[in-house]
């Protein structure tokens, strides 16, 4: 299996997807994910401790989403980059997989963030911090200590109306056209296609904002 650096350098997301053996993972927000079915929850169960157990002879700490049938890996900094120790254990997870007989399905990875709009002139970060029980992250978002809850971007504006306040779905690349389209065919409505291929604006038929965010798959 490869070695993970010692000292790991910053890489784009371009980087992370030009790597050999790393075909099954997209990169979303918080770093790069991995699907995989299961058969069961033991055989599922077996897997993460697998992972678990050669994450830790690294220090390395990804995110691992067991249920009773998939298990999801996000190799992942505190901070949300990658660096090239990423590569390294995505493709040493994928050897694990591949040897207990997991099929990967990259097709049903997402992340989300709400990103709450506010005016310039009011910090609204510690009122949503104390509601939903968050902490500071980096200078100007907030997170779930425990990374399980959605996180919250904070977005100042001029004007501040209702539906300014707006969910992101962060999607891979591969899948993001069709999100798009299954969520227009839903009854909803395109805002804005410029940022496209990297994000739409969509909204439902009552105003509430989603983006479909293609561009943590596609950085340089």
């Amino acid at each position: 299996m490869p070695a993970l650096p010692t000292d790991p350098a910053p890489i784009s997301a371009k980087q992370f997807h030009a790597a050999d053996g790393v075909a099954e993972w997209r990169v979303l927000f918080g770093g790069a994910s991995a699907h995989w079915r299961t058969p069961s929850l033991v055989q599922g169960t077996e897997f993460a401790i697998a992972v678990a157990d050669l994450a830790a002879e690294h220090d390395r700490a990804p995110d691992i989403d067991l249920r009773p049938h998939d298990v999801i890996v996000t190799t992942r900094r505190p901070d949300g980059a990658l660096d090239s120790a990423d590569i390294a254990l995505a493709q040493r997870v994928t050897l694990l997989a591949r040897d207990a007989g997991l099929v990967a399905d990259p097709a049903v990875l997402q992340a989300m963030q709400i990103a709450v709009a506010h005016a310039r002139d009011v910090d609204v970060r510690p009122f949503f911090e104390a509601a939903f029980g968050y902490a500071d992250a980096d200078d100007t978002d907030a997170a779930d200590p425990n990374r399980r809850g959605i996180p919250l971007a904070f977005h100042p504006f001029d004007r501040v109306g209702r539906g300014r306040t707006h969910l992101d779905v962060s999607v891979p690349a591969d899948v993001a056209e069709a999100r798009v389209r299954a969520a227009l065919d839903a009854g909803g409505r395109l805002v804005d296609d410029s940022h496209a291929p990297r994000w739409w604006t969509l909204a439902s038929p009552d105003n509430h904002g989603v983006d479909i965010a293609a561009w943590p798959d596609l950085d340089d």
